[in-house]
């Protein structure tokens, strides 16, 4: 091969690009991915002073209560219980990271990996660069503080405190890890739109778990304190990351061995986590997302059949059918439902559980579900354009609103019956049962009217970004209008069922009691028809005012 300078000189221009590529390979990706990651916070404070409002007042809540629970923890040094709660604190710290990225999946960008596929970046420097990046942040702070409280409390001798030294950042560093490499295996699911409905499951798991830790709370004070989860706690402390709180307590009580097979066992634990969550990003980078690749399945024929073909037809029956369908597929429809659905069951039940329910605590579930006929044109947001040009007269209005109902109410009485059996049952108290049902059907009846009227006087709209926003700015007032007029009015409106109620259990009458459910049913239909009546005329002659104010989301 004959060398000219032209080859020279292009030889030696390679030389320097492929030794300027790699001096850039080789350059660490943890501090620009730290730099990125404060870039980033830095830049989601810029020009709004509600969002540095909100972030640094969240930042000196969660200062102050990791002050003050790490000054708390620290206090239990020296009980015979401290080891039984640090360990079970730990177990519910890890669980709390593993699955709440999973319902708040906006609440952090760097949750989501994906956005990294289209660069050079190889899995294993990426993984310690997000991890490290990772423990930026309030959550990890907050983790810290806990973290450290939690070792004060079990630290005894130099053992102890050689292994509290050790245990802290460990417990850190599995809650983070086992944080990322759950929401990256997830991360494809999360970006979906049926991903996204999981942060629905928040608000009833939220919901669940306050009423189950309240139940536990008063059953274990009951049954004689903390001395009833050291079983509990015998167990969990081998289960990681809990086993570096656990490592502490060995080591202080001076059982090295146990404490060796912990700490291994934890390290193990966040090896493991590591190794799954580069497995889970390098599929990620690699494997195409399904919205890359074109659909090639015939599509199906949704016809009205099946159970919808039970539904009467016309319009009556078209409008059930959107109505339901909203409720099953809209995300914020959805979590209203949902929350409506859980929480109406879960109070009356769980007080009953408790010993201090009463089966009319069934009237709460009922008013949970009385609300979703609140703002109905504000529900269908701006498709309602397409609803309001079949409106044509107030026949037209009534008959939507009393398909609307009937939507509801194809599921609230069901529903409704069904949470007074199960309190009735639980408690014991059948006598009570029909006066109950009947009452709670009043109600729902009546908030059903005054839902009509509220929907036709009181639109708003409901904004389509933030899953927990649902009226947009300047329309705060006709919400708060028309939800907390309506139950003022409701409860007036059911007022002659509540007073025969009353009569009846304070003469003792009980043997005709039963009378309350068929005049609660008739009253409940009643004022439902009433307000449908009297809210058609509204919405017809206000159609234009409706379809402004439900279209400025």
């Amino acid at each position: 091969m004959v060398t000219t300078p032209a080859t020279a000189s292009a030889a030696r221009a390679g030389s320097r690009g492929s030794a300027g590529a790699s001096s850039r390979a080789a350059v660490p990706l943890t501090p620009i991915f730290v730099r990125l990651k404060l870039s980033l916070l830095r830049n989601g404070l810029k020009g709004s002073s509600k969002r540095k409002a909100a972030y640094f007042s969240s930042l000196a809540f969660a200062l102050v209560v990791g002050f003050f629970v790490t000054l708390g923890l620290a206090l239990l040094h020296g009980n015979v219980h401290a080891g039984t709660v640090v360990v079970l604190l730990a177990a519910l710290l890890a669980l709390g990271w593993a699955f709440m990225p999973l319902f708040f999946p906006t609440g952090d960008e760097t949750l989501d990996p994906s956005r990294l596929v289209m660069l050079p970046l190889r899995p294993r420097p990426l993984v310690r660069a997000l991890l490290v990046s990772s423990l930026v942040g309030i959550g990890p702070l907050f983790t810290l503080c806990l973290a450290v409280g939690s070792v004060l409390a079990v630290a005894r001798g130099a053992a102890g405190v050689v292994a509290a030294v050790v245990a802290a950042p460990l417990l850190v560093l599995g809650c983070v890890t086992l944080a990322r490499a759950v929401a990256t295996a997830n991360v494809r699911l999360l970006s979906s739109r049926k991903g996204r409905d999981l942060a629905i499951l928040s608000g009833l798991l939220i919901a669940v778990g306050g009423q189950l830790v309240n139940f536990g709370s008063q059953r274990l004070f009951q049954a004689g304190g903390l001395a009833t989860l050291e079983p509990v706690e015998a167990v969990v402390r081998w289960l990681p990351p809990a086993t570096a709180i656990g490592m502490v307590d060995s080591a202080s009580e001076g059982a090295y061995g146990v404490a060796a097979a912990q700490l291994a066992l934890t390290v193990a634990a966040v090896l493991a986590l590591l190794w799954f969550w580069e497995r889970s990003l390098t599929r990620l980078m690699v494997t195409p997302d399904g919205s890359t690749i074109a659909a090639a399945r015939p599509t199906k024929d949704r016809g009205a059949g099946g159970v919808w073909s039970l539904l009467p037809a016309g319009r009556t029956g078209a409008a059930v059918q959107r109505t339901l369908r909203y409720a099953v597929r809209d995300p914020k429809t959805k979590a209203a439902w949902v929350t409506a659905l859980a929480i109406g069951m879960i109070i009356p039940v769980f007080n009953a559980l408790q010993g201090t329910g009463s089966v009319y605590l069934a009237c709460f579930g009922a008013s949970m579900l009385g609300m979703q006929m609140y703002n109905q044109f504000g529900q269908d947001t701006s498709a309602f354009w397409m609803v309001a040009q079949t409106i044509s007269n107030t026949r037209d209005a009534y008959v939507e609103l009393r398909a609307r109902a009937f939507a509801l109410a194809l599921v609230t009485v069901p529903f409704t019956v069904l949470v007074t059996v199960v309190t009735a049952a639980v408690i014991g108290d059948w006598s009570s049962f029909p006066a109950a049902t009947g009452l709670s059907l009043a109600l729902l009846g009546s908030m059903l009217c005054t839902g009509a009227l509220a929907s036709a006087r009181f639109p708003y709209s409901i904004p389509s970004d933030g899953a927990f926003k649902n009226v947009v700015p300047g329309q705060a007032g006709l919400a708060w209008a028309g939800i907390f007029g309506g139950l003022l009015v409701s409860a007036v409106i059911s007022a002659p069922v509540i007073v025969l109620t009353i009569w009846l259990n304070a003469a003792e009458h009980h043997d005709i009691s039963w009378i309350v459910l068929p005049v609660g049913v008739a009253w409940g239909a009643l004022a439902t028809w009433a307000g449908l009546r009297l809210s058609a005329p509204t919405v017809a002659r206000k159609l234009p005012e409706i379809l402004s104010a439900v279209s400025k989301g």
